[in-house]
């Protein structure tokens, strides 16, 4: 699976240090198995309808949407909490 990152998505990554070694695993993960369960790929309703979200650790999860068959766009990465309330 090829990874577009929107400029949003690499901002917050900046921001969060501590946590990129396992958004950089998650997301290598991610490019051999989108729908490997550790990542817990699934849907989303309400304001992010047509996007689906992968757990990063517990508490954070990124947020993309496919562009098509094999190009996904990451657009947000943050705390369940921030990006659901």
């Amino acid at each position: 699976m090829r990874m577009v990152f929107h400029a949003h998505f690499k901002k917050r990554y900046q921001k969060l240090r501590p946590l990129q070694k396992h958004i950089d695993e998650k997301l290598l993960l991610f490019g051999k198995n989108p729908f490997d369960p550790i990542l817990n790929n699934h849907s989303l309703q309400g304001k992010f309808l047509g996007y689906r979200s992968i757990n990063i650790t517990g508490d954070y999860r990124a947020i993309f949407r496919l562009l098509d068959d094999d190009t996904a766009l990451f657009v947000e990465v943050d705390t369940h909490g921030n990006l659901y309330k």
